[in-house]
């Protein structure tokens, strides 16, 4: 991740949890925006029924990234451990 340049500021602590964040958190997220996406093309087009399937699928995804997301940050901070320099 040294490619990621280190900005000054209060941002360090966000770039830092980012990073810390297991993929799977990060790709759950990814597939909650896309089914959000997808139901909205429906919707747009038409298809209630698969837009309203999508629009549940993508608010159960992201209740589930949320948890996960605020069950990692509890658990760094419990933790104590410091970011890597």
């Amino acid at each position: 991740m040294s490619a990621i340049p280190r900005p000054g500021g209060n941002s360090d602590v966000s770039l830092w949890f980012y990073r810390q964040q297991p993929i799977g958190d990060r790709a759950m997220l990814g597939w909650a925006i896309t089914f959000l996406v997808v139901a909205l093309i429906a919707a747009v087009l038409g298809f209630g029924g698969i837009a309203g399937t999508a629009v549940e699928i993508a608010k159960i995804l992201f209740v589930v990234f949320l948890i996960l997301f605020l069950v990692s940050l509890v658990w760094h901070l419990v933790s104590g451990r410091r970011p890597p320099i």
